[in-house]
């Protein structure tokens, strides 16, 4: 069973989770995967018992579970950070305080392409992937001992990718992670003081001066963040205020899926296809039509390292402006086209 341990001084929480520790590649040092890699691959055709019996999947026509035949599939991961086995509870050792590591852990595979990224899918293909992940959060939100969850996906080895199939991960859990706490508070903070929606401010204020705006359409803008922490941090954001992602409409899903298709490929061709790890962060669950909170998805390209002094100061170095990158990135599009 993972565990969780808070940091006493700091209020974070930490998870202690061995299982993932028998992951081949734990402990040693990534190398880049190869195409040839398909023959052990369990997210691919025909290796469907490789994984756990799958949780769900969309396919065109009628299929067995754990067969060929799907377009996008989920299962359980097989070495899972959180587990739904067990009872949540908090208990205390000493002058510390843990809790049961109770939780779901799930893969999204994008789909039987073992060598397609998202910038590589039909916009089609993308609107399944997002399709599931908003079915994925209606289902996992009514469990009441799970709090948060967390969409993420990892690009490349030095981003924390162990295999080579393009796959999403789903992780919810019983707490909302110091981050997103943090977040949260901001902007209700900035709620209170200005009465508006700091994320809406933002995308107005953005479109107005257009210099850290990278793409839009009728219903996102892709913008480089103010304070960027690193080199070409993007942000996707809605234009229409909606706190909590599983409520997005079947047209703002399909507009999504387009802006985030060109994003993703504007990244691959412009910066030689990097490593990048993509979250979503949406509203806690069991809250629902914040007036201060704004879903919205950040992606972070693995350009840089950081080093002792980000690390033991958390005061982030960024040797790029968002100004320069936004500049960069428009013109990857043609022209500096915005569209």
């Amino acid at each position: 069973m993972p565990e969780l341990r808070q940091d006493i001084i700091t209020g974070e929480w930490v998870v202690i989770a061995t299982e993932r520790s028998k992951r081949p590649e734990s402990f040693t040092a990534r190398a880049e995967v190869g195409p040839d890699d398909r023959t052990n691959c369990p997210f691919c055709y025909g290796h469907e018992a490789m994984t756990p019996p799958e949780i769900m999947a969309y396919s065109e026509e009628e299929r067995k579970p754990n067969t060929s035949g799907w377009k996008v599939r989920v299962v359980p991961n097989k070495f899972p950070a959180f587990s739904p086995e067990g009872i949540l509870k908090e208990f205390e050792y000493g002058i510390y305080r843990a809790m049961t590591g109770i939780g779901s852990h799930e893969v999204i595979i994008h789909s039987p392409d073992h060598l397609k990224d998202l910038d590589q899918l039909s916009t089609e293909q993308i609107d399944l992937v997002l399709s599931v992940y908003r079915e994925r959060y209606l289902a996992l939100s009514t469990v009441e001992e799970y709090k948060y969850i967390l969409i993420i996906v990892n690009h490349g080895p030095r981003a924390g990718a162990s295999l080579r199939h393009p796959h999403s991960q789903l992780f919810a859990i019983p707490m909302v992670p110091h981050l997103l706490e943090t977040e949260i508070s901001g902007a209700e903070r900035y709620f209170r003081e200005h009465g508006k929606c700091v994320y809406c401010q933002m995308v107005s204020f953005e479109m107005k001066e257009r210099v850290r705006m990278v793409a839009e359409n009728d219903r996102f803008v892709v913008v480089e963040p103010y304070a960027s922490q690193s080199p070409f941090e993007t942000w996707i954001i809605p234009k229409n205020h909606l706190s909590n992602f599983e409520e997005i409409t079947d047209s703002d899903k399909r507009a999504l899926a387009g802006i985030l298709k060109g994003i993703l490929k504007n990244i691959a061709d412009n910066l030689g296809d990097p490593p990048y790890n993509y979250y979503l962060h949406t509203s806690p669950l069991h809250q629902r039509d914040l007036q201060h909170y704004h879903w919205h998805l950040e992606i972070l390209p693995r350009l840089t390292i950081r080093a002792g002094f980000e690390l033991g100061s958390r005061l982030i170095i960024n040797v790029t402006t968002p100004e320069s990158a936004a500049e960069f990135l428009r013109a990857g599009y043609g022209q500096g086209n915005l569209r």
